[in-house]
């Protein structure tokens, strides 16, 4: 498969005008639900509402255009709230640029050198985690505007600082805000089972805003809290610190793995909807390209959004036009209805957030892994889950990862053992009936599992008896060797060179094999050695222990 495919090309073979429609349908469908979503998520990542509009506009027209999936709908999304909010505090819009840029260039760099197929090695585990944890970090962050408490003037960054700001101010508490912000959150829970066509946020936000105005209501709309433009997304370059740009790489290299994760599962999922195949590193590509461009508009990170998507497919998009649509259809918005933006209420804006982050908690989950995994997954899990709450992504992805994968380490050595075939431990599992004859002066040695540096001391000292003559290693179920595992087989063979033991191979696989080879342990012990399998390997060292006895 080629690296850069767009999907828009191979699309536009037999296109129909009948596809048009229905891609046109699609896409206007999705544009109204993506118009509440991106003025929430961009205030939610603490920027102006129609920076999110930007993000959508751009971003998502080219990743249409680029892109390696047929149905994907890219834009602003929940997974990079928190950790947008905390750039832009830290460092500024500037700031903000800076590390979507550098996100953008490491995501096209994951796409050319075929990265696209490795982000599945990032364990379920610690998706499930962040994700949850974002989720809260959303809820907590929409509290107040929910409640319309007063926080005195304080603006608090960090997750515990706004609960604790929530709980200092909770007397504070606008009982209007909180009765426009119930009636949004029940429109948004009840309108779903009335009606799958017109989005529910857009109902709340059209029920919050005449509650509001019409019985005018002490509650802060958008206007009151932010200035709103309705120009067209500007271009801008950023001046460019190498002191910001190393500060930033942390955060930008979160971006990219979070936006690759989220728009390749978002392409998984929608393969499914409509029995196509994406082309990861083209979509990894894709992705690079767009948040660049959003970055260069004035917009934010930018990523493949799973509800946006499916919503695509089940209102007729099946190609990249219906991507297209949805960002023009946005464009005409932001330039004709932008300023009204301005009297939706701020509870209505918590209300939505709330159903995203409720939709993307995945706490059934969370719930069923902490019930069913072992616990070295359940700790991963839950770290990565409360770091992302207490500190931020950057931490929370590092540790949980490097955790993820001292556990595997761990488990992987639990796992590996040797025995010899003649102790008792041995003998007791398995059928007497099934045993190989062991010639006398013969010790066998049975390995399974990998051989590598955390099970490397298992076989360091074996227990050899004084009249062996021939020790054969079986390497059967051996699937993997490394260079810690190949020193102590030098180590066993120089131990058999000083006893005057003659040291037999049996069965090994192809990767230990080659590392053996690699490493000069196959010359060392000799080829002749290395034996196909255990019955030719126990008929060798009966000959050499006859040839032995008749040389005495």
């Amino acid at each position: 498969m080629k690296i850069f495919q767009p999907k828009l090309i191979s699309s536009m073979k037999g296109y129909t005008a009948k596809q048009l429609v229905s891609d046109l349908v699609a896409g206007v469908i999705v544009a109204i639900i993506a118009l509440p979503l991106s003025i929430a998520l961009a205030i939610a990542s603490g920027v102006s509402p129609e920076q999110g509009l930007y993000t959508a506009i751009v971003a998502g027209l080219v990743i249409a255009l680029l892109g390696g999936s047929r149905v994907n709908i890219s834009g602003p999304t929940a997974a990079f709230a928190t950790i947008v909010a905390g750039i832009v505090a830290t460092n500024g819009i500037g700031g903000l640029v800076i590390a979507t840029l550098m996100a953008g260039v490491i995501l096209i760099l994951m796409g050319v050198l075929r990265f696209g197929s490795l982000i599945k090695y990032i364990p379920h585990t610690i998706t499930t985690g962040f994700t949850s944890g974002i989720a809260l970090t959303i809820i907590i962050g929409q509290i107040k505007d929910f409640l319309g408490l007063d926080f005195g003037g304080k603006a608090p960054v960090e997750t515990m600082e706004k609960l604790e700001s929530v709980i200092h101010s909770i007397t504070t508490i606008n009982w209007w805000a909180l009765l426009v912000g119930g009636v949004g959150l029940l429109i948004l829970i009840v309108w779903p089972k009335i009606s799958k066509k017109i989005p529910g946020s857009l109902i709340a936000v059209v029920a919050g805003t005449a509650l509001v105005k019409l019985c005018n209501l002490p509650v802060n709309t958008i206007g009151d809290l932010y200035t709103i433009s309705s120009s067209l997304p500007p271009f801008s370059l950023p001046s460019f610190d190498f002191g910001a740009m190393a500060e930033l790489l942390p955060s930008a290299f979160t971006i990219a793995i979070l936006a690759a994760i989220e728009s390749l599962l978002s392409c998984v999922v929608s393969d499914g909807m409509i029995k196509d195949k994406h082309n990861s590193n083209t979509e990894l590509i894709a992705q690079g390209a767009g948040n660049i461009c959003s970055a260069l508009f004035g917009g934010i990170p930018a990523t493949g959004a799973i509800a946006r998507t499916a919503a695509n497919v089940k209102n007729g998009g099946r190609t990249p036009i219906a991507g297209i649509v949805h960002a023009l259809v946005l464009l005409l918005i932001l330039v004709l209805l932008m300023p009204y933006a301005a009297w939706i209420p701020m509870p209505i804006i918590a209300a939505i957030l709330f159903m995203v982050a409720y939709n993307m908690c995945e706490w059934r989950q969370f719930v069923k892994i902490c019930r069913t995994a072992p616990l070295s997954d359940i700790l991963v899990l839950v770290i990565t889950f409360v770091l992302t709450v207490v500190f931020d992504l950057v931490v929370a992805i590092a540790v949980g990862l490097i955790l993820a994968v001292v556990l595997f380490m761990k488990n992987m050595g639990d796992v590996t053992y040797i025995r010899a075939w003649n102790d008792d431990e041995y003998l007791a599992s398995h059928d007497n009936s099934r045993l190989k004859d062991i010639p006398d002066c013969t010790a066998v040695f049975e390995i399974e599992g990998p051989m590598f540096f955390a099970s490397a001391d298992k076989f360091a000292d074996l227990p050899i008896k004084d009249d062996v003559k021939v020790m054969i290693l079986r390497m059967r179920d051996v699937p993997m060797l490394d260079a810690t595992a190949t020193r102590n087989l030098f180590a066993i063979l120089g131990v058999c060179r000083e006893r005057n033991i003659t040291l037999l191979i049996s069965h090994a696989n192809e990767q230990p094999l080659k590392v053996m080879k690699r490493a000069g342990f196959v010359d060392a012990v000799g080829e002749e050695q290395f034996l196909d399998n255990i019955d030719v390997a126990l008929e060798r060292a009966e000959q050499i222990v006859s040839a032995a006895r008749i040389n005495m």
